[in-house]
């Protein structure tokens, strides 16, 4: 016999979201908006500010045809484009894949490769040692080729993109209106070992666990509501553990 509690109470848009980080960003911004999200040398950034972008990163990636299940990997240190990375590249429906900046070009080369990379964002930095891995690849899949200029680095002495990363968001919707994912088992972010046993392994995220440990961060770090975070941990090194999506819960900084 069918339970009374499997009958006529279905799953509907009114009692059911799917779990992401998403939905941390998008309150924020709207219940602190005016709270500092991002300090970085001269820089400061409001919640309002930093979702406005994200928001433009995900309408210039959707414009490039890049979009649900797409990877975009970022080649990035601890900077607000990584930031905006974690919320602008899953808004476009599509996969983040931080490349870990300490890899060999041959490493990079094979992660973006595996994991099917249609665009690339690089800081300065590590240029050169993208450069080298874009010579070592084996697919003949062209990458969108985004260049960061970081002041606070100083002016880059190799660049290897047909656009700046500031072109590319100004060229975007602030407005745009994004969607949670169908599936919160839908895949987030792609991360790889460092390949110390053979070639890097592939890990996949979906929306619910990068929800479900950004969360569990407030809990076991007993984060207060606007703590302050200095990033020291890599936020290629899973995520940073999750904490951009835990540090926009939180409404901090």
């Amino acid at each position: 016999m069918t339970s009374i509690f499997d009958q006529n109470l279905p799953r509907t848009a009114a009692n059911f979201a799917p779990l992401s980080p998403l939905g941390f960003i998008e309150r924020t911004a709207e219940v602190y908006p005016d709270r500092l999200a991002i300090v970085h040398g001269s820089l400061r950034q409001t919640w309002a500010q930093t979702y406005a972008r994200c928001r433009q990163l995900a309408s210039s990636l959707q414009r490039a045809g890049i979009g649900k299940n797409d990877t975009v990997a970022v080649m990035l240190p601890n900077t607000p484009p990584m930031v905006e990375a974690h919320f602008g590249v899953p808004m476009a429906g599509a996969v983040l894949n931080a490349l870990n900046t300490r890899l060999d070009p041959e490493a990079i080369a094979f992660m973006l490769d595996h994991g099917e990379a249609k665009a690339v964002i690089v800081d300065p930095e590590f240029a050169p040692t993208l450069a080298k891995a874009l010579a070592l690849r084996q697919s003949t899949t062209p990458l969108l080729l985004i260049d960061v200029e970081d002041a606070v680095y100083g002016p880059a002495s190799q660049t290897v993109g047909s656009t700046t990363y500031e072109a590319f968001v100004a060229g975007g919707d602030p407005q745009f209106a994004w969607e949670l994912p169908e599936d919160e088992w839908d895949a987030i972010a792609l991360n790889y070992t460092s390949g110390t046993t053979g070639n890097p392994k592939g890990v996949v995220y979906h929306h619910r666990g990068a929800y479900s440990n950004a969360i569990s961060n407030v809990l076991e770090w007993d984060m207060p509501k606007h703590a302050v975070y200095l990033w020291t941990l890599p936020m290629f090194h899973c995520n940073g553990w999750c904490f951009p999506w835990t540090v926009a819960a939180r409404a901090g900084v």
